[in-house]
């Protein structure tokens, strides 16, 4: 689960992190009223809120080639005024959005930052360690991918040990990774291990600053921060929870979310349904290998009920980009029987418009083939995965 901005920030200043003083916005009378707030600013940012980076360098659809994007800088009230009415329900198109972009429907009013440097930080969980990584680089800014791709040398990754936690030398290796001595050094390892609290007592999956900055005056501050939370691990954080805007997430993942199925809208044309997400992948894989592409991910999991598979069908159906359906089945806890009754209920439920091609193998997998067969359903069995495939495109492309 992803959050704002403005929320990462709020939860990051609980932690006692330094954070420029702002405040969200829903419409423009809250934009302006925010801004009236922050009387120590004289220079004020008005930060669209989406879930999706690049936002600086966005562009607004209606608006000329020559508008400003989602980030904006201005220097008077009345110009945050000027530039809510221009942003607010208005899509922004960025390169992480695609083209279809996220309308703005809050905006965060922050007090402007003297910006000596711009730096990157962010802590990750390092799968094959178990340990948190803390990757660094001292060219923060909107071109970090860029940096990532031509200056690798540039970024600095190191873990820390979650059973030991921060330790000085930890400090040390992150302000020598920033470039940073003196009192900044000490700020660093200061905020490091806030950071490295926050992500823990949180549970976060990933928490990005970009920029981290050094002010005029000498202060480490955290000009923009993103925060995603271990979908497992919130039901320990209701709290957490309540801040999730539907708004930002495709329909049919907030559907799927409510079974516990794992679902990822892409833009093919072949639904897929699999158990298992190392067979779900292969199955992608496939599919683009006999030359389609896949509507989507969804793993209906291991111990899959009859309702779940049916929801899991009637998610994949309501995409009107699918054209054609695969779901591919290896039964060991999940039993290839239950598939086939889930299967066969969602079609007759919802109606079977496009091509369905179905691959059981394993537990009861003769007796999911007969409750196929007895359907009396326009589905076409598969012998293994690559039959599947070669079926299911050819259906589709005619």
């Amino acid at each position: 689960m992803n959050i704002h901005e403005h929320q990462a920030k709020a939860v990051l200043k609980e932690f006692g992190v330094n954070v420029p003083q702002g405040g969200p916005a829903f419409s423009v009378a809250e934009a302006v009223a925010a801004a009236e707030g922050l009387k120590d600013s004289k220079v004020y940012v008005v930060k669209s809120q989406i879930h999706a980076g690049g936002r600086g360098k966005g562009r607004f659809e209606g608006l000329g080639p020559d508008a400003k994007g989602g980030v904006r800088v201005v220097k008077s009230v009345a110009e945050v005024k000027a530039n809510a009415e221009e942003m607010l329900g208005r899509v922004l198109v960025t390169h992480q959005t695609g083209p279809k972009g996220k309308q703005v429907n809050r905006l965060y009013i922050e007090e402007g930052a003297d910006i000596a440097r711009e730096l990157y930080l962010s802590l990750l969980v390092d799968r094959e360690t178990s340990f948190v990584s803390v990757v660094a680089s001292t060219e923060g800014g909107m071109d970090i991918e860029e940096v990532a791709h031509s200056m690798p040398e540039k970024i600095i990754t190191f873990g820390i040990d979650p059973a030991t936690g921060v330790f000085p030398h930890h400090g040390r290796t992150l302000a020598k990774a920033l470039n940073l001595s003196g009192d900044l050094a000490k700020q660093a390892a200061k905020l490091l291990g806030q950071l490295y609290a926050a992500f823990n007592a949180k549970d976060m999956a990933m928490l990005e600053i970009n920029p981290l900055i050094v002010t005029g005056g000498g202060e480490l501050k955290v000009l923009d921060a993103k925060v995603s939370f271990d979908d497992n691990a919130l039901y320990r954080h209701p709290d957490m929870v309540a801040l999730r805007d539907m708004t930002e997430e495709d329909e049919k993942e907030i559907e799927a979310s409510k079974f516990d199925l794992s679902y990822i809208a892409l833009e093919g044309e072949i639904g897929c349904m699999v158990n298992g997400a190392g067979l779900a992948m292969a199955t992608l894989d496939i599919i683009k290998l006999y030359g389609a592409a896949p509507a989507n991910f969804l793993d209906v999991g291991g111990g899959a009920s009859k309702e779940k598979v049916t929801a899991a069908f009637k998610i994949i159906t309501a995409d009107p980009n699918v054209k054609g359906i695969l779901v591919n089945i290896f039964g060991g806890i999940m039993r290839c029987d239950i598939i086939a009754e889930g299967v066969v209920a969602a079609a007759r439920e919802v109606g079977l418009t496009v091509p369905l091609v179905v691959r059981l193998e394993g537990t009861n997998v003769q007796q999911g083939k007969d409750i196929l067969a007895a359907s009396g359903l326009a589905i076409t069995a598969a012998n293994d995965l690559a039959d599947a495939a070669a079926k299911i495109v050819k259906a589709v492309k005619g």
